[in-house]
């Protein structure tokens, strides 16, 4: 039988039931499951938006100092990490009150080289105002979430090296074009 016509697995069912788009404007989600991109994009494609931009960060093999990584585990304080996105989402939709979608998704546990372990979609009338958007998006992610990664290489695993202190998304500001 191909895997295709396989029946819904058991992870693939809790996969629907956790990353399940929302009724509102904004998709925010921690998850140990694969993140759902092309769904993402699918969902923030809305008739007023006339552009999605999707960013998806993924697992490399190398970090800062350090080469032969082969994979990562990313670890998160759940309740004050979905705050803090939609904190992020919130001051997205002040410095651009035209974007129509945003999304927010970030991976927990451990995740193999070329895994995406963040995904941030923004939809806006404009790509303008929807590229601006993400990237702020993705920067304030970084820099306002309590999400920690440790690396794993042969011989041996440690934190991220270029770990920083948490920030408010409102202290970011914004790049210029």
């Amino acid at each position: 039988m191909h895997p295709w016509h396989r029946p819904p697995s058991r992870s693939f069912r809790r996969l629907l039931a956790v990353l399940r788009p929302p009724d509102t404007r904004d998709w925010i989600a921690l998850t140990d499951e694969p993140l759902p991109g092309e769904a993402a994009a699918t969902w923030a494609t809305v008739p007023g938006a006339g552009a999605v931009v999707t960013f998806a960060g993924v697992v490399r093999d190398h970090a800062e100092g350090r080469d032969g990584v082969e994979a990562m585990t990313y670890e998160a304080y759940a309740d004050p990490a979905q705050r803090a996105m939609a904190e992020i989402a919130a001051e997205v939709r002040l410095r651009w009150p035209d974007v129509e979608r945003v999304v927010l998704l970030h991976r927990v546990g451990r995740l193999a080289l070329s895994e995406a372990s963040v995904l941030v979609v923004v939809s806006a009338p404009h790509r303008k105002a929807a590229f601006a958007a993400a990237e702020f998006a993705i920067d304030t992610l970084k820099e306002s979430v309590p999400i920690w990664k440790q690396e794993h290489w042969t011989g041996g695993s440690d934190w991220a090296v270029e770990q920083h202190p948490i920030r408010s998304p409102k202290s970011r500001p914004v790049a210029s074009a």
